[in-house]
């Protein structure tokens, strides 16, 4: 049985990077959540991820990014991974 660790990373980026930095984020792999907050740190939208949930059951949350994106200047992403 192995232990699992979570490791939490933050990014700042802009509102017309996020979608890209996202979809690099999730295709790096072992992502479980991703937290949007605005500058202020207030969260936005968090988003739990778990493994086989892709394509179309994304769809909804890929809409939601880009509102958000469209919105906002100055966003952070906060990352959970785990680590085995």
């Amino acid at each position: 049985m192995t232990e699992e660790h979570v490791k939490t990373s933050e990014y700042r980026v802009r509102g017309d990077n996020l979608v890209a930095k996202i979809k690099e984020i999730i295709h790096e792999g072992n992502v479980r959540r991703i937290i949007i907050k605005n500058g202020e740190g207030k969260t936005l939208v968090e988003v739990p991820l778990t493994i086989g949930v892709v394509g179309a059951v994304l769809a909804p949350v890929w809409a939601a990014i880009g509102a958000i994106a469209a919105l906002a200047a100055d966003l952070r992403i906060v990352v959970e991974k785990t680590e085995d």
